[in-house]
Parts: C-alpha cells; sequence; structure tokens
C-alpha cells in the first residue's frame, strides 16, 4: 500500500486579526528600531515603587490602631496609692509608684507617637493621591480607639485616689460623665455623617472639629505627665492645671458638635420644603358648570344673528 501523502492546509485566518489588515505588516517592517522601543509596554518593575507608596498610608493608620491598643492596655495597668498631705521624696501627693509612673511615660510616648502617625498618614494619603476605602474606614476608627479610650481610662478606678481631709478624687481631673459626653458626641456626630453624606452633603471637619483634635491630643499625654511627674493633690497649681484641662477639653469637644447638628437640621429643613413642593395639595381648580338646554339654545340663536348680520 502506498504511503500516504500529506498535504499541508493552511490555517483559517481570524477576521479579527490586526495582522491580517492591509498595511500592517508593510508599516512594522518600516518602523525603525527606535520607534519600536517607543510602543513598547512598560516593565513592570518600573511601577513598583509607586505601586508600594500607595500602602504606606494604610500601613501607617493599621500601626496607629496597634499602638492605641497597647496604650489602653498600659493605662489598664497603672495603680495609685493613698494621697498625703505632707509630700516626701518617695511619696508625693497623688504618688503612684515608681512602677506606674514608668507605664505613664510610656503610655504617653505612643500616645504621641501615634497622634504624629496620624498627621502623617493623611498628608501622604492626600499627597500621593492614595486615599482608599480601608484608610477612610480604619483610621477614624484608630483615632477613636486611641482617643476615647485614653479619656476612659483616666477617668477610671487606676487614676482614682484617697486624699486625707478630702475623700476620693480623680487625679487626672476626668470624671466619668466627661468621658460619657465624649463618647456620645463621637457616636452622634458618626451617625450624622453616615447618614448625610451618603445623601451628598459635605461634613468634613472644620475649625471647630480640628480644634478637638487638637486639644484632645495635647490634653491626654500632658494630663499623663502632670500624674507622673507633678504634685496633683489637692490645693496645687498642678490640680488647677489638670482640671482645667479637663473642662476645657470637655467643652470643646461638645461645642464642636454644634456645626455638624446645624447642617444636618439645615438639610432636612430643605428636604422637607423639597417634598412639600413635589407632593403638596394640587390647586383646586374653579368647577366647570354644565348648561342647560335653554342657554344652548339662546346661545345658538346668539351665534347665528351675528353670523347674519356680518352677512349683511
Amino acid at each position: 500500500m502506498p504511503n500516504a501523502v500529506s498535504v499541508h492546509q493552511p490555517s483559517p485566518r481570524d477576521p479579527h486579526s490586526q495582522t491580517d489588515k492591509p498595511g500592517f505588516r508593510d508599516y512594522h517592517r518600516a518602523m525603525k528600531p527606535h520607534e519600536m522601543m517607543r510602543i513598547q509596554p512598560r516593565p513592570v518593575a518600573t511601577l513598583q515603587p509607586q505601586s508600594r507608596k500607595l500602602h504606606i498610608p494604610n500601613l501607617l493608620t493599621l500601626s496607629r490602631v496597634v499602638l492605641a491598643i497597647v496604650f489602653v492596655a498600659l493605662l489598664g495597668s497603672v495603680t495609685t496609692r493613698a494621697l498625703k498631705a505632707d509630700p516626701t521624696g518617695v511619696d508625693r501627693l497623688g504618688d503612684l509608684s515608681h512602677a506606674s509612673t514608668a507605664v505613664l511615660v510610656t503610655a504617653a510616648a505612643i500616645f504621641i507617637i501615634a497622634a504624629l502617625t496620624d498627621a502623617l498618614d493623611g498628608h501622604l494619603a492626600r499627597k500621593w493621591k492614595a486615599v482608599s476605602k480601608l484608610g477612610r474606614i480604619m483610621d477614624p476608627f484608630a483615632d477613636k480607639v486611641l482617643v476615647l479610650g485614653g479619656f476612659i481610662m483616666l477617668a477610671g478606678p487606676g487614676f482614682t485616689s484617697v486624699a486625707e481631709g478630702v475623700g476620693r478624687m480623680q487625679v487626672s481631673g476626668i470624671a466619668g460623665w466627661m468621658a460619657v459626653a465624649m463618647v456620645a458626641r463621637e457616636l452622634l456626630v458618626t451617625s450624622i455623617r453616615g447618614v448625610y453624606e451618603g445623601e451628598g452633603v459635605d461634613f468634613s471637619a472644620g475649625v471647630t472639629g480640628k480644634a478637638k483634635m487638637v486639644l484632645q491630643s495635647v490634653a491626654v499625654p500632658l494630663i499623663l505627665l502632670i500624674v507622673a511627674f507633678g504634685n496633683p493633690g489637692p490645693d496645687t497649681h498642678m490640680r488647677t492645671l489638670v482640671v482645667a484641662l479637663a473642662w476645657a477639653t470637655t467643652f470643646v469637644t461638645i461645642f464642636s458638635a454644634l456645626p455638624y447638628i446645624g447642617r444636618a437640621v439645615q438639610h432636612s429643613i430643605e428636604q422637607q420644603r423639597k417634598l412639600i413642593q413635589a407632593f403638596g395639595p394640587a390647586k383646586t381648580r374653579k368647577p366647570t358648570v354644565t348648561p342647560s338646554p335653554k342657554e344652548k339654545a339662546k346661545t345658538r340663536e346668539r351665534a347665528r344673528g351675528g353670523q347674519g348680520g356680518k352677512r349683511k
């Protein structure tokens, strides 16, 4: 049996192929090597440094969450002793023991570092245009854990001492109701922004909101250092400074919520007005009266008489 002869059949061409179009091959044959280099895609390696920059703000935000957790845990380990009327080199008014003093200094340093990362990650995100959904969620979360956690712990039993002739007192100057007021403010503003920003209303932080954040970032570490190294006992200058910081921070925090409430009320009034205009009562129309047969006949006669007069 003779060997079968294999016949090579060309594969059908793809009608959508760019290489089969007229002039495509001639154009690329005529191109010079340096012109071919211009149309080559960028290598992936040149895009890596830029992509790494996009992750730096999020990494700073996540690191601030970790620092906030460590900060709250350190404040939870603070223990106080009874205040004494006559301070000495070992037992001061509001003395916290040497171990707790070191803890307070460490906590103050961690708070300052976390506050600096808050300013840095926002600056880098705007500069490199790396604003992401993860950052928008975790950034305020980290701020709330750091600041509110600090005030809650300062109002806790770890900073409560017993002074001779005075009784129980809060060495930090932060009362329990102050911490509750700050938490309530944050919950209210967060709810308002979540609802109205979804409708396109601008609720970005104003002057009062930024002042609140700056004052809180200064008050927490300053109170910690005063309690650690100062003399915050009754009728002392340090006690006056601590109480003044606590009251000023509480007042500014509560006052900073008023602009958000005002914008929310104004937007709600405008929306209500638009709804009333769109679905309000329809305009009253005059009732149509159907003429009687006699009136219709008189109308016809008048019309005929008018036509006859015109003909004459």
